[in-house]
């Protein structure tokens, strides 16, 4: 199968981007399944219910979360009802919603999309790797799963590669998301999981990672806030990637950087 994952969709730039290309994209490269990060989708902080609607109508099967996960109170109930919504595994326990999801895709593909924070430079969570491990155990790739797909939402590398070589042989993809830059590391481990360590983000890059740059700026040079991050509102570029798995086994067999439109140079999925 064929599996899109686009990363965190930042503000009306992102939104507008994703609704825009999305759908032509699923057609153009007849992608079986799609995953979006939208925690920073309304305004940059958290989801909105129509706003998680506007991603889903995009042609997002599932749309994953991260530490900004319940920055819209809304989100606290919505988060119940909405099956397609997944938040990180590793939240304490009783937080509303669910942290990994088993669904099929368009063309009849068995998903599992799990979600999880990383604990370095982050706030705190429960730990990432047994809570992953947990869910992938209990819906085996190859088995039960045609797909498993893992978003870690973290803010080091080391620890997004780390999970990679944990999960490797376990799951279709490991992918980082939160710090909005996208890495050059694709690339398929030994036992044939893929791997990204940040997939970048769905945004304005002429920005400081999806905001306006004069508050960072400022910030940076006096330390003093001035006031409150606004999202950038250019030409957003489409930062993800794309993958394909073996049907027997459910393991990755190419990986492909993905980066459509906006300031950034093109990425394109060649299957």
């Amino acid at each position: 199968m064929k599996f899109l994952f686009l990363g965190d969709v930042v503000g009306r730039a992102g939104r507008d981007a994703v609704a825009e290309r999305l759908p032509g994209i699923i057609a153009t490269y007849g992608f079986d399944f799609v995953v979006v990060n939208g925690e920073n989708a309304s305004h940059g902080n958290g989801l909105t219910e129509p706003h998680f609607t506007g991603i889903r109508d995009a042609g997002a099967d599932i749309v994953t979360l991260g530490d900004h996960a319940f920055d819209r109170r809304e989100t606290l109930t919505y988060i119940e009802r909405e099956t397609t919504l997944v938040r990180p595994i590793n939240m304490a326990p009783g937080t509303p919603g669910r942290g990994a999801m088993f669904i099929e895709g368009r063309n009849g593909h068995r998903v599992l999309v799990v979600n999880a924070l990383g604990r370095v430079f982050m706030g705190p969570a429960d730990d990432p790797f047994r809570a992953v491990e947990a869910a992938v155990a209990a819906c085996p790739l190859g088995e039960q799963a045609d797909a498993i797909i893992v978003d870690f939402h973290t803010e080091a590398t080391s620890e997004i590669q780390a999970m990679g070589h944990f999960l490797d042989g376990r799951v279709s993809l490991v992918v980082g998301t939160h710090t909005h830059i996208p890495t050059s590391d694709h690339r398929i481990l030994k036992g044939g999981t893929a791997l990204m360590a940040d997939a970048g983000m769905c945004g304005d890059y002429d920005s400081v990672i999806g905001v306006e740059a004069d508050e960072p700026l400022n910030r940076f040079l006096t330390g003093i806030m001035g006031g409150r991050f606004s999202p950038a509102e250019g030409e957003a570029t489409l930062s993800g990637v794309a993958v394909e798995t073996d049907p027997r086994t459910g393991l990755a067999v190419k990986v492909m950087p993905v980066r459509i439109g906006g300031v950034l140079a093109q990425a394109l999925p060649i299957f």
